[in-house]
């Protein structure tokens, strides 16, 4: 399986890649529509419904909806359903909806985080607008309110997120017991998985396994494994199914969040809608740059403490590139995205799955290899 080529930056070199991009993917339309819809419906119900009590109240909901139909995916919502499907799920079906609900949930959930994270980065952008907390510094800038502009920025998104997460727990009442219980142990996983990435960066190294580790939690259980079983699980799935789902969806996730690091130190700002390396300027503690801390001699070395400062310019950034690739660290983490990614695609092959959810599996797979946003 060919990865899509890296796209093109400002600095540094550029790898040679292959194939062009999967842009899009009949296994995602078929659940999106349905996900926004919902949300689009609960969220304008809720910006009406408060801005009746006080028109003070709609900046919030109205920065919560842009966080959530501003953009993104739909991959979770869209592993929930095929996981629902997967086990014998009939979408028109009461079932059907509450998987429906959880996907929307998982949205919600998703934008909770992604909230909460540019607040600990300290993200100024995210799919080429200002985030929230930025977007709210403004506004008490040029309001000329009193006190800090960026505790007063920070402190609205840390409850434009809290609303999302109340959003979506409201959605996931009255979902059988193992549900429930995959949905409660998946946000556990999200928190702890973003406190090692937190402790890791700010600690300023991580070895390969620390790495893995945060790639695992943070966002390879919750991308493809946990949405996959919790649909199952509202379809009842058997004990056979949920293992198959597993066996495919735990790599997939994991090559999900090493497609990301690839994306967050090469990505092209015009299509990610960051600032080139920005992931370099973090410090994110990822495991292709673990591996190129392990084989970098001295003077390589020295470029790669550079990583984790704020102030980079786009040299800066360029000559970190450099190394990432001269050591091979790039190299390897695209072969491993395709060896996890085929592990995926084989664990579909040998599961007990219909022909229709063994296609949108493996099309999924191929969507997530070779994304560039």
């Amino acid at each position: 399986m060919a990865l899509t080529q890296i796209p093109g930056t400002s600095t540094g070199r550029r790898p040679d890649g292959a194939a062009p991009p999967v842009t899009s993917t009949n296994a995602v339309v078929t659940v999106a529509p349905r996900i926004e819809a919902r949300l689009s419906t609960l969220l304008a119900e809720e910006r009406r419904r408060w801005a009746l009590i006080d028109p003070d109240l709609d900046p919030p909901l109205e920065a919560l909806e842009r966080a959530v139909l501003g953009g993104g995916k739909r991959l979770r919502p869209t592993f929930c359903y095929w996981g629902f499907v997967a086990a014998g799920g009939d979408p028109d079906t009461a079932a059907g909806d509450q998987m429906e609900r959880v996907g929307a949930a998982f949205e919600l959930l998703h934008a909770f985080a992604l909230v909460h994270d540019d607040v600990m980065d300290g993200a100024p952008l995210r799919r080429g607008r200002p985030t929230t907390h930025i977007d709210f510094t403004a506004r008490h800038a040029e309001g000329g309110w009193r006190g800090e502009s960026r505790r007063f920025g920070e402190a609205v998104a840390i409850l434009v997120g809290d609303l999302a997460h109340s959003y979506a727990e409201s959605l996931v009442r009255g979902l059988p017991g193992d549900a429930l219980a995959i949905w409660n142990e998946v946000q556990i996983e999200l928190m702890m998985g973003q406190y090692l990435d937190v402790l890791r960066t700010a600690a300023g190294r991580a070895t390969t396994e620390q790495a893995d580790r945060i790639a695992r939690l943070k966002s390879g259980r919750y991308t493809v494994e946990r949405p996959l079983q919790l649909g199952a699980a509202i379809a009842g799935a058997t004990p056979e199914v949920m293992a198959a789902l597993s066996a495919y969806g735990l790599p997939l996730g994991i090559a999900f969040q090493m497609r990301d690091d690839v994306l967050g130190a090469f990505g092209d700002p015009a299509v990610t809608g960051k600032p080139v390396g920005d992931d370099l300027r973090e410090g994110k503690p990822t495991p292709m740059l673990g591996i190129a801390l392990e084989r970098a001699d001295a003077a390589q070395r020295r470029i790669l403490d550079r990583a984790g400062d704020p102030d980079l310019d786009d040299i800066e950034v360029g000559r970190i590139q450099d190394v990432l690739i001269d050591t091979g660290a790039l190299a390897e983490t695209q072969t491993r995205i395709v060896e996890l990614t085929e592990a995926a695609v084989a664990a579909v092959y040998h599961g007990p799955f219909s022909r229709a959810v063994a296609h949108a599996l493996v099309e999924l797979a191929e969507f997530i290899a070779g994304r560039e946003v």
